[in-house]
């Protein structure tokens, strides 16, 4: 999907102000409410709005040690590492990728002895040959997609 500065306005709205409504996001932009709904719903079964959800963080609630982990695994097995990923509530997101490993996690917990429970019982995945894991320190670029999606912003007409 192309997105234009309509688009990337009510992304930016949203994202500074997540309980703003139709109303005011026409406002801002500028445009009719009617507009607005259209384009929420575009973005929205485009996928580019995946959810509605609020954006929790794990160590305001707790879970202040975070790893990231890669892991080889067995020819073949990708559908056991997910399912055996799937179970371990401390693995926060999990990515098939290229390179020296099969796949990267991110994992959380509460302190660095429930970080080596959770490694041991990723290391008991029969598919896992092998892992490695990283305990990060401190946040140098949080999560981002808005300057992303600036960079190819069509103007409007």
């Amino acid at each position: 999907m192309n997105l234009d500065d309509l688009d990337i306005t009510l992304l930016e709205t949203l994202h500074a102000h997540p309980r703003v409504g139709d109303l005011e996001l026409s406002r801002v932009a500028g445009v009719a409410r009617a507009t607005v709904q259209s384009r929420l719903r575009k973005l929205a079964e485009a996928g580019v709005i995946r959810d509605w959800a609020p954006t929790i963080d794990p160590a305001a609630a707790g879970h202040t040690v975070q790893a990231f982990v890669t892991l080889e695994i067995s020819q073949g097995a990708l559908e056991d590492v997910r399912r055996d990923l799937a179970e371990i509530p401390e693995v926060l997101e999990a990515y098939v990728t290229t390179g020296s490993f099969d796949v990267f996690c991110k994992v959380a917990t509460g302190s660095h002895a429930k970080l080596q429970e959770v490694l041991v019982r990723i290391d008991q995945s029969h598919a896992v040959v092998r892992s490695t894991s990283v305990v990060t320190l401190s946040t140098l670029i949080e999560p981002r997609t808005l300057d992303l999606l600036r960079t190819g912003a069509t103007p409007r007409t």
